[in-house]
């Protein structure tokens, strides 16, 4: 069996479009025009709420700068993605990590990456334009996950690559909570198959975010694995590229 690896809620990497002067200026400033004397503290618990998960209150708040500054109501829909970078499997899922290269039966070490074109050309993701997509057949259960990509592949609409899941996972407080439902009481599976990766090993894995225990998570799959209705492939209608 290949492997399977997974993530929790990890610190990331700066992006370093701010200087430490500017942040200072923007935390004065807040600091200085918050109007302190309306916060309830001890009815809110705040203090010991920050404490106790700064992390969280951290994410929270690059959040609220990530809106310019505003706070968000009603559910998001716009998500931007950073292509300044381009993803990088061992940074992110660890070393040996790569994109798979050429076709699914080489070495997956030279060649073309395996790699959606159309969704590395985002900018950015409309969240209410996903469509979680089984690709099963009538009377199926289950499909194999390289027959799936290849189902993908055919019906044309596009797969969210490793930079989009990227930016999901980076946003991943403003997802909607249609993507926390269960299937069939199970947990759901949301895979981003435009992008295909190759572990240390030599498989060919695909990531998917999940929503478990009340908190978001990914995790690698390998393509030799079968695939259910509880795991479906996030795409976008070919017209929105």
């Amino acid at each position: 069996m290949g492997p399977i690896v997974s993530g929790h809620l990890r610190m990331e990497t700066a992006m370093g479009k701010i200087t430490l002067d500017q942040s200072h200026a923007i935390m004065a400033a807040l600091a200085t025009n918050t109007d302190w004397s309306t916060i309830d503290f001890d009815g809110a618990g705040l203090q010991d709420r920050v404490m106790r998960d700064m992390a969280g209150a951290g994410q929270q708040f690059t959040t609220f700068l990530r809106n310019g500054a505003r706070v968000i109501v009603g559910e998001p829909r716009i998500i931007p993605i950073d292509r300044s970078k381009p993803f990088n499997p061992a940074e992110f899922i660890g070393a040996g990590w790569t994109i798979w290269r050429g076709p699914a039966d080489g070495d997956g070490l030279s060649g073309d990456e395996e790699q959606d074109l159309r969704s590395l050309a985002l900018a950015q993701i409309d969240l209410s334009a996903i469509v979680l997509k089984s690709t099963l057949k009538p009377g199926e259960t289950a499909v194999g996950g390289e027959e799936k990509l290849k189902r993908l592949k055919v019906s044309g609409e596009i797969r969210l690559d490793a930079g989009a899941f990227k930016a999901l996972w980076d946003n991943r407080e403003l997802l909607p909570a249609r993507f926390k439902e269960k299937t069939n009481g199970n947990t759901t599976y949301i895979y981003c198959d435009g992008t295909v990766l190759r572990s240390p090993r030599g498989f060919r894995c695909v990531l998917c975010f999940y929503f478990f225990d009340g908190a978001w998570s990914w995790r690698c799959r390998w393509l030799g694995d079968d695939w259910g209705v509880g795991r479906p492939s996030a795409v976008l209608a070919s017209n929105q590229a």
